[in-house]
């Protein structure tokens, strides 16, 4: 049985939203001593807060494009595992205050959920004939991309936080 679009747009939304809740709720128990040490490839907590910052404008943005029935202009940075890209990212919307970039992703999860939530339904699955690298495009696939990049950060920021501690201990 085939979902209505409207109730599919609502499952995307609920899904980025509640992979957002879980990432945040990793951040926010972090430790304080732990948020610039490195633990993924390059990056620290920072960094990976202002990577995913970079990407809520990143596909607000190509929603746009898809919209306008154009490849999402983020594709024309695509390299290995997105290194460059999310490099960029990192620096542009990067900060040292703990706090404030807690604020920003927040805000910026805000403005992309809500930005969604103005695209009528229909539109998610919409196949506008876009293709990168034979992959279809389209707004739902963004979500649902963002979504599980966001649950894997989750899980890795829970894995860093347990590292080191006593066996047993929980945080």
């Amino acid at each position: 049985m085939r979902i209505s679009s409207v109730v599919r747009k609502s499952h995307l939304l609920d899904g980025l939203e509640q992979a957002r809740n879980g990432f945040l709720d990793e951040l926010s128990s972090l430790p304080p001593e732990k948020r610039s040490e490195v633990f993924l490839g390059t990056w620290s907590a920072h960094d990976l807060v202002a990577h995913l910052i970079g990407w809520d404008f990143a596909n607000i943005q190509a929603a746009r494009d898809i919209l306008a029935d154009q490849l999402p202009q983020f594709y024309a940075h695509h390299d290995h595992d997105w290194r460059t890209y999310n490099a960029e990212l990192v620096r542009e919307y990067g900060k040292e205050n703990w706090h404030e970039l807690l604020a920003d992703v927040a805000n910026s999860c805000h403005e992309l959920i809500a930005f969604f939530g103005t695209i009528p339904a229909e539109e998610f699955d919409r196949d506008r004939g876009l293709r990168f690298r034979g992959y279809k495009v389209t707004i739902a696939r963004l979500l649902e991309a963002d979504a599980k990049d966001v649950t894997t950060h989750a899980a890795q920021v829970a894995s860093f936080k347990q590292q080191g501690l006593p066996s047993g201990s929980r945080v």
